[in-house]
């Protein structure tokens, strides 16, 4: 059956003012909410006076839509009453046409994705309005055949998450192993030697020197160009890069070798990934080569211990960002090279096990877009 959102759903915006707001409500916001999987990262019990604004009241019975930007596919099941950003519509669906999973499933599908992105308005901040949501044609089967579908999307998103949460665990095991072999660094429990950051290595930004940045004759040749953004989702080693210099590029640039140690210094301050092949980065990331008696491994997990230090040290400003001398003249306690190294072997482990796990996981994916959209690609 061919129909509209409006046919099978109401958008319902309760509203409730800052001063109604009992302590101990449960606030869900926009950043509460993962792009994507629309899994709740947390949620806030609010305390008294703590919201200054009117809120949208939500049950269990919705589903939960972001508005706000609509490309990061946020929709959310809560599975509890409380009250939301009104950057969220609750929608609910109505029980004797459209099963509450399977109306999730749909506001999240890629072509409604494109459909709401397409259709929000707003430079800066795009919304989508309620009735572009309403206004979106689905094609609808019986009551037990949504049930069947949602039954199957959700067994293979678990799948999913269950690998997905693998390779965070995997992360989360080497810093527990870190502190096992080192100790906390910022208390050297340890007692190991303390030297300046700077006699460790060597220390250097980037460079890109030609303004602007991103002018069309220095890109699309062969040289890698790392940027902040790679850095901070990479997890221990950069394997992807999504830019290239052309060889103008590169002569106002330079390129780093395998193994450099790259810190963010501005917007993600204190991101930290070795790269895994030669590639050239811009000024607002530091590269580091440790010298003999280091192992980047280390340095890295040590960073990753002090980074809420590194970023409280970064001046208020419009952007955020540290100079290289803060950089520099940190103190950085060194193990033995020989206890570093069997450190960074652990490493290597855990890397070819988490890659065997990244391919299942891109497998899980390809097999959950597939069911996607068998579901709803005629949609």
């Amino acid at each position: 059956m061919k129909c509209s959102i409006s046919d099978i759903a109401i958008i319902e915006r309760k509203t409730i003012s800052a001063t109604e707001i009992k302590p101990g409500t449960k606030y869900l916001g926009l950043e509460h909410i993962e792009k994507d999987t629309g899994r709740i990262l947390e949620f806030i019990p609010v305390e008294k006076g703590e919201l200054a604004s009117n809120k949208f009241v939500f049950t269990d019975k919705h589903v939960l839509l972001g508005k706000l930007r609509p490309y990061l596919n946020k929709v959310a099941i809560p599975d509890f009453s409380g009250i939301c950003s009104t950057d969220i519509f609750p929608i609910k669906p109505i029980a004797v046409k459209v099963e509450k999973y399977f109306l999730a499933y749909i506001l999240r599908q890629k072509a409604f994705v494109e459909y709401a992105t397409s259709r929000s308005s707003g430079a800066n901040l795009p919304r989508i309005n309620a009735q572009t949501i309403l206004d979106y044609k689905v094609n609808l089967p019986a009551l037990p055949e949504q049930r069947r579908i949602a039954n199957l999307l959700s067994r293979a998103e678990a799948a999913l998450e269950k690998r997905r949460e693998a390779m965070r665990l995997a992360d989360e095991f080497l810093k527990s192993v870190f502190l096992e072999m080192f100790g906390d660094p910022v208390r050297n429990e340890k007692r190991w030697k303390i030297y300046d950051f700077h006699s460790t290595g060597t220390i250097d930004r980037g460079v890109s020197k030609h303004r602007p940045r991103n002018a069309p004759q220095l890109l699309g040749g062969p040289y890698p160009l790392i940027q902040t953004g790679e850095i901070a989702n990479s997890t221990i080693y950069i394997r992807e890069y999504k830019q290239t210099y052309s060889e103008i590029g590169l002569k106002q640039s330079k390129m780093w070798p395998k193994g450099t140690l790259c810190i963010t210094i501005a917007a993600n301050i204190g991101k930290v990934g070795i790269l895994s092949f030669e590639a050239c980065f811009p000024d607002s990331v530091v590269g580091y080569l440790p010298n003999k008696n280091m192992t980047a491994e280390y340095v890295l997990f040590w960073l990753l211990f002090i980074q809420k230090r590194l970023e409280d040290s970064a001046p208020e400003s419009a952007q955020k960002n540290i100079n290289l001398n803060i950089l520099r003249n940190l103190k950085i306690p060194v193990p033995p090279f020989e206890l570093q190294s069997k450190f960074a072997g652990i490493i290597a482990q855990s890397e070819k096990l988490k890659e065997k796990q990244h391919e299942s996981e891109k497998e899980l994916e390809n097999l959950f877009g597939a069911l996607m959209q068998k579901a709803f690609g005629n949609a």
